[in-house]
């Protein structure tokens, strides 16, 4: 810190402060929670339609970022615009919608289309603002209230904590109702088919070597036999079944080396093979695979359901996956 010139130290002590008002914000919106929320949630739940979310400037940006979330964990959600609304948008929200309306003031005039038109058409409207006698929170079935919190704009003006207590009860809204829901990772991989949360949330079933691609021998195989069914599967071991087609044991290169010297062409398949093999189930994710063999130090690793195999998983399956 001695190396540190006046200004860095200032900027430093700046950003700490904004970050403590911010907190000390999101602190007074946790003890303000109450029984409007699972109000919201209820109506939110329950809705044959979507969540239509609106608001303008600062609040119309959160607002964007909440229906993504939204729509990103099982309930569909969009944005619009108030200004767009009044020229024909509004045509967009139907009877079988709930309109989440965002305005620390509350009175935002551009919302009031929107919410003359909730109210015309009996459209649920949950309001989210910082006043309880303002018009969006009296105008709403349910009017979630923001506590009074300090700005952390040191003119007071510009909004920061209003925005991030606005965001984090989106952030609750969503997650809530994930878990209501019962939300899972497969729900969640079905909407984020791509980048690195599609990749992180592949299951073993996704990129496994099925069928005809499986090494697989019986343990009364010679290895004369072995050998060049692993060989053409090119996977670098082979699983071993018992007359019941169950899988007792794996046979490795290591294996093929260490029993090298035993006259291993006249020894079967189960003289040579591990029996502590390692398998995974093919519901696993892909990322969960990946450890086990990274933890054990191998390269392949059977998928088995009931004993049954029905999958081997490769690490460069994993790697051409994207998963590491």
């Amino acid at each position: 810190m001695n190396n540190i010139n006046t200004t860095t130290l200032k900027d430093l002590e700046h950003a700490k402060q904004v970050l403590l008002i911010e907190t000390a914000g999101l602190t007074k919106l946790s003890q303000s929670l109450n029984e409007t929320l699972t109000s919201a949630l209820d109506i939110i739940q329950n809705i044959k339609g979507r969540v239509i979310v609106t608001g303008m400037g600062k609040s119309g940006h959160v607002a964007k970022k909440i229906a993504a979330t939204l729509s990103s964990t099982g309930k569909p959600a969009f944005f619009i615009h108030p200004g767009e609304a009044s020229h024909g948008d509004i045509g967009m929200i139907s009877k079988d919608d709930v309109v989440l309306a965002l305005s620390n003031s509350g009175e935002t005039p551009e919302l009031n289309d929107i919410i003359s038109y909730t109210r015309r058409f009996n459209i649920p409207l949950i309001g989210m603002t910082s006043q309880l006698s303002s018009t969006l929170a009296l105008e709403s079935d349910v009017s979630l209230i923001l506590p009074s919190a300090e700005e952390a704009c040191f003119i007071g003006l510009a909004p920061t904590t209003s925005t991030t207590m606005m965001m984090a009860y989106g952030d609750v809204l969503a997650v809530v109702l994930m878990q209501r829901q019962g939300f899972s990772a497969e729900d969640f991989k079905l909407r984020h088919p791509g980048g690195h949360l599609g990749q992180s949330l592949l299951k073993v079933s996704d990129i496994m070597h099925v069928g005809d691609a499986l090494p697989i021998a019986r343990e009364l195989d010679l290895m004369t036999e072995v050998l060049p069914e692993m060989t053409k599967k090119n996977l670098g071991c082979i699983g071993i079944i018992n007359n019941k087609d169950n899988l007792t044991g794996i046979v490795t290169d290591g294996d093929l080396r260490r029993h090298m010297a035993n006259g291993i062409l006249d020894l079967t398949a189960a003289e040579v093979m591990n029996p502590n093999v390692k398998t995974i189930r093919p519901a696993a994710l892909a990322s969960e695979a990946l450890q086990i063999m990274n933890n054990a130090k191998i390269t392949g690793l059977f998928v088995s359901d009931k004993q049954k195999i029905v999958g081997l998983l490769h690490v460069h399956d994993c790697l051409r996956a994207g998963i590491a």
